[in-house]
């Protein structure tokens, strides 16, 4: 009698493979590739993450004057960001109620109404309709019901400064679904005693890649060594800031999704931390800012506040990355291979034109699209995205690091799993048991 075939030998169709394969017994965690290409998953990410979770629609510093409106696209919605006369901040869809045309085409401005060029219907900052050519052809009641004022996004809050809204009406309170994410934006909201700003325009750019590539990119220390050696290189020899601070930390779930790193690094902060390439006056400048910040808050949160980064993600996909300046960046898929990204500076308000000067250099220097890490981390997402076309062979990604300890680095992986767990528990992606071990060669 023939032995029974060893379990997970029977190759298995690339459409029947769990996504999520977990077993915390023997410390792995996989991801499906098939996640990053199929346009399915795609679909469903729309359905149920991008029509259902909280997103980041802007920062109050947008919105300072009565009148002040930006315009985004939110999950393939055109979305009308707006303080009204009232100093109310709202979000409508910015489509016109008449025949469905953009009202506002303008990035940002200021207004007290907005006209559709397609028939001249006008609407306050508020959304209610105020005129319209032709009014004596409606009857008197028209919009006794409100349905010709611009239809309010179903749900909008904020935290901190950070302007958030959902499409899905049932959602649960701003407050709970940002879970432990709180603490860690309060460290970055505290940096001002006015109000962080958004300083500059908005950097938009595409990446040919999968969306959650770029979430995955976001939180891992364990690549920075290795893909942007150049700017480490740059970090030794030009701003002789390398020896007294290592690369140390650690990595958090913040719970529903979010996580963050937080460490210590080389390279000057304007918060407080400073290298000698800054000189003398920047020491002076930089001590005033520490010893406010300890006035504030005390030594040891004035420290942790000065002297450690952190790249924090809200899920879906927000990005607050407190490092050697600040950015905040979102991400929207427009086809399971590409994504188009969009980066704002912030900093506070009332900071010097020195530390403003030196902050906006590092941003760019760095962490603007043209800096030492962006181009390597789209290099380095679009050469994974290549990959995937070998998944029939290699189907799975391995995001185990660290999974065996306690205490995870800074450069280990916990945070990746944090992500995939929830989107997993969102979209319902096929699981596998843990008995069920996925290999490389299980496919079709």
């Amino acid at each position: 009698m023939n032995a029974p075939a060893p379990p997970n030998t029977r190759p298995i169709p690339l459409s029947e493979l769990p996504v999520v394969w977990s077993d915390k017994e023997k410390h792995r965690f996989k991801v499906a590739r098939r996640s990053f290409v199929d346009p399915e998953i795609l679909k469903t990410e729309y359905d149920t993450i991008f029509n259902k979770c909280w997103l980041y629609v802007g920062h109050e510093s947008e919105l300072v004057k009565n009148g002040d409106f930006v315009t985004r696209i939110i999950a393939k919605r055109s979305v009308l960001f707006t303080k009204d006369a009232t100093g109310k901040i709202n979000a409508f869809f910015n489509a016109c109620p008449h025949r469905g045309a953009q009202v506002c085409r303008e990035r940002k401005g200021n207004a007290k109404s907005f006209q559709c060029f397609y028939h001249g219907w006008v609407f306050g900052s508020d959304g209610k309709l105020k005129s319209q050519p032709g009014s004596e052809c409606y009857p008197d009641d028209f919009n006794a019901d409100g349905q010709a004022n611009l239809v309010s996004v179903p749900r909008i809050d904020s935290y901190r400064g950070f302007w958030f809204i959902c499409f899905d009406r049932e959602v649960q309170s701003l407050p709970d679904y940002l879970a432990g994410a709180k603490e860690w934006i309060d460290i970055v909201a505290d940096q001002s005693e006015t109000m962080m700003t958004l300083v500059g325009g908005t950097q938009e750019y595409q990446i040919r890649a999968n969306w959650k590539l770029l979430t995955e990119n976001s939180i891992d220390g364990y690549h920075a060594i290795n893909t942007h050696a150049t700017y480490v290189d740059y970090l030794k020899n030009s701003q002789g800031s390398m020896s007294p601070v290592p690369f140390e930390g650690t990595g958090y779930d913040l719970g529903n999704g979010h996580a963050v790193i937080e460490y210590r690094a080389p390279w000057g902060r304007p918060v407080a931390q400073w290298i000698p390439l800054w000189g003398e006056e920047g020491k002076v400048e930089l001590e005033k800012v520490h010893a406010r910040l300890v006035e504030r808050f005390g030594k040891e949160r004035a420290d942790r506040i000065a002297f450690s980064n952190r790249n924090m993600f809200i899920f879906p996909n927000l990005v607050i990355n407190d490092i050697m300046a600040i950015t905040v960046r979102t991400y929207y898929p427009t086809a399971p291979d590409a994504m188009q990204v969009f980066g704002w500076a912030l900093a506070p308000n009332e900071e010097s034109t020195w530390a403003r000067k030196y902050r906006l250099s590092n941003f760019l220097e760095f962490l603007g699209p043209g800096g030492f890490a962006t181009p390597d981390d789209v290099e380095a997402l679009e050469q994974c995205q290549r990959g995937f076309e070998s998944m029939l062979e290699a189907p799975w990604s391995d995001i185990s690091k660290g999974m065996k300890k306690e205490k995870v680095n800074y450069d280990d992986e916990l945070q990746m799993r944090a992500f995939w767990t929830r989107w997993q528990e969102c979209t319902k992606a096929r699981a596998a048991a843990p008995s069920v071990v996925p290999n490389q060669g299980d496919q079709a």
